[in-house]
């Protein structure tokens, strides 16, 4: 099979592209290096079945090209990050839904099979966790900027069903739970590579509001493999699922392990929201997924938890420094 990954140089495109190769695959990626970075997949260039492309999907026609020589294009382009999200809200917006409309256009001219990577973010200021699918998506305030992801990304998957229901186009929408592993930068906000990163460096460990919100964490290594599972699974098409892992942790417990698994002996200090984001920044309390619906199609089911995955995100760190 012939696989499309848009954003593929970022990082959970690029584990992706090596798990579709592994699995005897060709892969294609395209990605204009905003959020990804060409080292991420730089061991890949050699090897006979893959492709890159550094370019946007904006480009149509290269991009219905390269749709045009596919079976099926996992679309992970796209805006991510708290800090890049409150800081250009215009550029999250604008990515997210043209792009993802452009990658809709193309792929319905053949009926390609499309995967929309969406976020647990949609789910907004739902308080009845865990979320299930069908749960009720609340959104916060228009001036509040942080809320530009979230909506975006809901756009993304009203388009993808609609081109479903009205044009058959086989789409499978999948909803991500703090993905984590190696490759993954804190550039733009991921709290695990910020704790390592600091606690690493002897910095203070900055744990933004009092520490008690609560999210779950997600190896990497699990989530492509659920992907390329559902790949081939045509009861997969027209849904929508989670794909996380329903072990919750708070933030301030987060920066308390990854301090220990480090033997560092930086501070834990806390950042109000206001001085961290903007003004008025609102957060989700609790984010843990229902994935009843993913493991009765597909078997989903974490296999790497908590504690290994700081491991593995400390192992990254401590290589790129030697």
């Amino acid at each position: 099979m012939r696989v499309l990954i848009t954003g593929g140089a970022g990082f959970i495109g690029s584990h992706l592209a090596e798990a579709l190769l592994h699995a005897g695959h060709h892969v294609d990626i395209i990605d204009n290096l905003s959020t990804g970075s060409i080292r991420n997949v730089a061991h890949l260039k050699q090897h006979p079945k893959f492709k890159y492309v550094i370019d946007t999907i904006t480009n149509e026609p290269l991009l219905a090209e390269l749709i045009d020589g596919n079976d099926v294009i996992f679309h992970l382009a796209a805006a991510v990050g708290v800090k890049l999200i409150v800081e250009q809200p215009v550029h999250t917006i604008e990515t997210n839904v043209h792009g993802t409309e452009v990658v809709l256009k193309h792929a319905n001219k053949k009926k390609k099979l499309v995967f929309i990577a969406s976020t647990s973010e949609v789910y907004g200021k739902n308080t009845d966790v865990p979320f299930r699918e069908d749960a009720n998506l609340v959104m916060g305030a228009t001036v509040k900027h942080r809320w530009a992801y979230a909506c975006s990304k809901a756009i993304d998957e009203f388009l993808a069903l609609a081109y479903w229901k009205e044009r058959g186009l086989p789409v499978v929408v999948v909803r991500f739970f703090n993905t984590v592993g190696p490759k993954q930068t804190g550039q733009y906000g991921m709290v695990l590579p910020n704790f390592v990163r600091q606690a690493l460096a002897g910095e203070p460990i900055t744990v933004f509001g009092d520490g008690t919100q609560s999210r779950s964490f997600t190896d990497v290594s699990d989530v492509v493999e659920c992907l390329v599972k559902l790949m081939h699974e045509k009861k997969a098409v027209g849904e929508v699922f989670n794909i996380g892992n329903p072990q919750e942790v708070t933030i301030l417990k987060l920066a308390e392990l990854v301090k220990a698994q480090t033997g560092s002996e930086s501070a834990i200090e806390f950042v109000p929201y206001d001085k961290a984001y903007e003004t008025g920044f609102e957060d989700m309390p609790r984010r843990v997924p229902d994935i009843t619906k993913i493991h009765n199609l597909v078997g989903f089911q974490p296999t790497v938890q908590l504690g290994e995955i700081i491991s593995r995100v400390v192992h990254y760190f401590r290589s790129q420094q030697s």
